[in-house]
């Protein structure tokens, strides 16, 4: 058997920690071409001695230094690169044949649009990219006859419950799509108490191990309002036809109800290595490492609706995705500046909704074009963000999160 040659963008991140957990243990089926980081070098040259890539990228100058020197070291044959241009190259190398994107925020746009044309299997862990240039990836995938494979355990579970061969879910008969949320580790605190939430508080994950940017989304549910964009274009289906339950147990990963009655769920355990075993696979299953789901142990399921005034930033991403065009890349320019000064300690976690609307009410937004749309609302939202941290004076900020940074 060939093996299956990868490159993990953000590899040092946790959804990249776990593709290489699932990697180790299928030596024989894949193997690493290539790993990249932001600045943890410590981690990623670890990553390098075990799995001995030709090319590590670091987005940071200081940071590629001190890993080619230790590689030189430890005598590791390895060629470290630097920028976002390598993110790029390494994406769409000729002896690439899957990318696992897995960089948080918009920075993993441009390398997965890369490996998107070049026609690679794409396991899609960075919603942003949809989120923001949903139109231009997806015309990407279609020119360069990429396969789009999603991570996110939610857009998993749907990609599983749907029949194969349908382009239009109505075709096969999809009534709707239903997407989990565990409704995070604040579901039954009080509104009032929200404020005073801590950063160390919002990372605290009941169901999951996540990094600190994605479980501050968990805890206001935009990870579910990129969710519903994501699910948009992945599965081309329109808002009203995708709703979100809040289901604490994080069993249930998502379902899809079908116009007959029928219901089709994906069940199994909150680990990421589920949804990354089933994409790096696929269309086989092999062994992820997880635990196997025992239903009498958990006993009972339950279903929410979410609550709208709990989790604002719902109602705002839906808001952003049926306004459409660069909508969706102004709330999530806003939704990473918030997130950034509420770990940072510079903005209340109650605030971090109101800075996202009101960026979203003041940036004129329009069609997206081409890619230059996506990156200048961008641009104009991360600016107005910031012009309205200055002149709000956002109360109620806490402590910073130490060793938050990202990989």
């Amino acid at each position: 058997m060939d093996k299956q040659r990868l490159t993990i963008l953000g590899s040092t991140g946790s959804v990249g920690a776990s593709t290489l957990d699932v990697v180790a243990r299928h030596r024989d089926r894949f193997e690493v071409v290539a790993l990249t980081a932001r600045h943890q070098t410590e981690t990623l040259f670890r990553q390098c001695l075990a799995f001995r890539p030709k090319t590590a990228v670091m987005l940071e100058p200081a940071a590629a230094r001190e890993l080619q020197q230790r590689l030189r070291q430890a005598g590791l044959d390895c060629e470290v690169r630097c920028g976002p241009d390598a993110l790029e190259a390494v994406a769409s190398l000729p002896g690439v044949d899957t990318v696992m994107a897995a960089i948080v925020g918009i920075a993993g746009l441009r390398p997965t649009l890369a490996a998107a044309r070049a026609g690679k299997k794409v396991l899609l862990a960075n919603k942003e990219a949809l989120v923001t240039a949903g139109a231009v990836l997806m015309d990407a995938a279609r020119a360069g006859r990429a396969t789009l494979l999603p991570i996110d355990s939610e857009h998993n579970a749907i990609f599983q419950a749907l029949p194969r061969g349908y382009g239009d879910p109505q075709a096969a008969g999809v009534r709707r799509i239903l997407l989990t949320a565990s409704g995070g580790p604040f579901r039954a605190v009080p509104l009032h108490q929200l404020e005073k939430v801590t950063p160390e508080e919002a990372c605290a994950h009941p169901n999951w191990t996540m990094g600190p940017k994605i479980s501050v989304d968990s805890a206001t549910m935009m990870n579910k309002g990129l969710e519903v964009i994501e699910a948009h274009w992945l599965f081309n289906i329109g808002p009203e036809r995708i709703e979100v339950v809040v289901h604490p147990e994080s069993v249930v990963h998502s379902l899809v109800e079908y116009i007959d009655g029928s219901v089709m769920a994906q069940l199994g355990n909150p680990d990421m290595r589920t949804p990354i075993a089933y994409a790096l696979g696929f269309p086989e299953r092999i062994n992820a490492g997880v635990e196997f789901l025992d239903l009498a142990r958990v006993g009972t399921l339950r279903f929410e609706r979410p609550d709208r005034d709990r989790f604002p930033c719902l109602r705002l991403a839906y808001e952003a995705l049926g306004a459409g065009g660069t909508a969706p890349a102004v709330l999530n320019a806003a939704n990473e500046v918030a997130v950034a000064h509420f770990l940072a300690g510079s903005l209340g976690f109650g605030r971090i909704a109101a800075l996202i609307e009101a960026v979203l009410s003041d940036v004129s937004t329009g069609p997206v074009a081409a890619l230059e749309d996506v990156l200048a609302a961008d641009r104009t939202a991360r600016e107005r963000a910031e012009g309205w941290l200055r002149t709000a004076r956002p109360a109620g900020a806490a402590e910073p999160l130490r060793h938050a940074a990202h990989s």
